[in-house]
């Protein structure tokens, strides 16, 4: 799996983008705070080693619902979820962070191994979530992902 997050920037970057609501946005950043809820360790282990490596701050979580217990305590950049976890599916931590705390939805991201059908992907879409992924994930993706994450703000 090749992740390919941005490394630190020198300086402040500066973002400009107009909205489609009709307000222009400046943005400014350098390292994201990330929630990545997983079930296997591992994958918890290897996404918390690679996000760490451009400087972005990382949790990583193998329990849904610690991970929505951080989700809800916590303001995030980004939360990367897997949809397959065995006690408390992605599913069921989408629709409680919809239910607890909607504005967060934007920053979901579904990162499964599972290939998704376009209508299961188009009904988690409508849920409000930002994408859905399959793994391995490539860091130029989440790259993208993560400008336009930081675009909405």
């Amino acid at each position: 799996m090749v992740l390919n997050l941005p490394t630190p920037y020198s300086g402040i970057r500066y973002v400009q983008f107009e909205h489609t609501d009709g307000y222009d946005l400046h943005q400014r950043y350098d390292v994201m705070k990330i929630l990545h809820v997983d079930d296997s360790p591992e994958i918890c282990q290897l996404y918390a080693d690679m996000l760490s490596m451009g400087r972005h701050n990382v949790e990583s979580v193998n329990d849904g619902k610690k991970g929505l217990e951080f989700a809800l305590k916590n303001d995030y950049d980004l939360i990367l979820l897997d949809i397959c976890m065995p006690k408390y599916s992605g599913l069921e931590f989408i629709h409680d962070l919809k239910a607890k705390r909607p504005s967060e939805m934007k920053k979901v991201i579904i990162v499964s191994v599972l290939e998704l059908s376009e209508s299961h992907k188009n009904e988690l879409l409508k849920l409000g979530i930002h994408s859905v992924e399959e793994k391995p994930s490539t860091i130029q993706k989440l790259e993208t992902i993560k400008k336009d994450l930081l675009l909405q703000k």
